[in-house]
């Protein structure tokens, strides 16, 4: 008989840890190749670990509620046959809950080492600043941890979890209030396989009172607010908008909606033309097109438009790969499809990963201006208003009611300046504004 490890996998691009939601088994469990192991949810997919083969649960070495790095080991399974037979090929990632990553095998269990995470007042740790997890910035949030005095033990000295908590349980937590005068030292002691390190809850800001209704968060919320959270922190936001008339854009469509309703299947919507437009203008601006990697930038070679689709209680960000090789109708294909995979619960892992810009149909809701929070780790964000009737003055000084809409822009300010971005939104602009009958085809 031979142990075999399964580790957290890594569930999308960027994805560097993931938290264990809900076990699906416990110790002495038989299971078979494929079996769903654990709920996994990460700031980008919620996903569940299956196993590689058939065996049996022998140890869960995480705790529901607890954050892993991609790679850790989160259980063992003890298999029958040769422990020195190779492992098994990893397994086709054609759903969002199939993805795997096997440690190997092993006789026995070895020992993790002690780490330690260590307090210094002299040094603040400059290669970890604005790059801490959601779950290191939480706890630290809630023990009034000054981050910058403490040195991790992960991959380049990155903050982890775990540093946090051995501070916590040793009673040596810098905060912001106060600085301890010399480096503090706490050794890590090996997790007991038995007793995983135990998860705290965060304290109400205020009591509930009769009458107040408590709504559990569920994993899909947690991972949005997660995502949220560290876009928010670590991306320095700026705002531009810009009107734009649509008068001949809406003339066009609505004269050919009921005939492509009735040819295609689906519905040629607004937002289609838009995001046809945005694909257009980032084929122009391609650093628009790009993300920020700490020493550098990236500027993406594939244009890979994600919108936003929502749901009674969660938001969803489906991508529309190659968006600018797509005609109107084939856009507005995959928005219908990818829509519709959303309310049905069917996205799969290649619906979701792989987005380089997001455009956001705020207006479908009556919206007429706001400021999107961007879709990390990519640059920008358009939200498309609602369109409203305005009164225009004309050339000649005549007053006509116009169509209008405004279109916002969100920007990393350390990818994007005021100069690309004001060009690219009136490029948009610009070919929204011709988008008619006589020069515009939608196939």
């Amino acid at each position: 008989m031979a142990i075999q490890n399964i580790t957290m996998p890594q569930l999308g691009e960027s994805v560097t840890e993931g938290t264990i939601e809900k076990w699906l088994v416990q110790p002495g469990d038989k299971v078979k190749k494929y079996d769903p192991l654990a709920e996994v949810v990460t700031d980008k997919v919620n996903a569940e670990i299956p196993s590689s083969f058939e065996g049996v649960i022998t140890e869960l070495l995480a705790e529901e509620g607890q954050t892993l790095p991609v790679g850790a080991v989160v259980c063992s399974i003890e298999i029958a046959g040769d422990s020195e037979l190779p492992p098994p090929p990893p397994a086709k990632k054609s759903a969002v809950s199939t993805a795997i990553l096997n440690a190997g095998v092993q006789k026995k269990q070895e020992t993790p080492k002690a780490t330690t995470a260590t307090i210094t007042a002299e040094k603040p740790v400059r290669q970890n600043k604005g790059r801490y997890s959601p779950a290191v910035l939480r706890l630290a949030q809630e023990h009034d941890i000054a981050l910058e005095h403490v040195t991790g033990t992960g991959e380049g000295g990155r903050i982890t979890r775990k540093d946090l908590q051995q501070l916590i349980d040793a009673g040596h937590v810098p905060t912001t209030q106060a600085t301890p005068s010399e480096p503090v030292a706490t050794t890590a002691v090996p997790q007991a396989t038995s007793a995983p390190v135990s998860q705290e809850k965060p304290v109400l800001s205020s009591a509930v009172h009769a009458g107040d209704i408590e709504i559990p968060v569920t994993k899909v919320r947690r991972a949005i607010a997660n995502n949220m959270v560290r876009s928010a922190q670590e991306v320095p936001h700026a705002w531009m908008m810009m009107e734009v008339d649509v008068t001949d854009l809406v003339a066009y469509r609505d004269s050919i909606k009921s005939e492509f309703k009735q040819k295609e299947g689906f519905n040629i919507t607004y937002f289609a033309f838009f995001v046809k437009a945005v694909a257009q203008a980032l084929k122009e601006f391609p650093m628009m097109n790009s993300m920020w990697a700490e020493d550098k930038i990236i500027q993406k070679h594939d244009i890979h438009i994600s919108i936003a689709v929502a749901t009674d209680d969660a938001l969803y960000v489906p991508v529309i790969k190659h968006a600018d090789e797509k005609s109107i109708k084939g856009i507005a294909r995959d928005i219908h499809e990818l829509a519709t995979k959303v309310r049905a619960g069917k996205l799969t892992m290649d619906d979701i990963k792989g987005g380089t810009f997001t455009v956001n149909n705020t207006g479908a809701f009556g919206s007429v201006q706001s400021m999107g929070i961007i879709n990390y780790p990519q640059a920008a964000i358009l939200q498309v208003e609602s369109i409203v009737k305005k009164p225009v003055v004309l050339p000649g000084g005549m007053f006509a009611a116009r169509d209008i809409v405004n279109l916002c822009l969100s920007l990393d300010h350390r990818v994007l300046d005021g100069l690309v971005c004001g060009k690219f939104l009136n490029r948009v602009k610009e070919i929204l504004e011709n988008t008619n009958l006589s020069s515009t085809s939608v196939y």
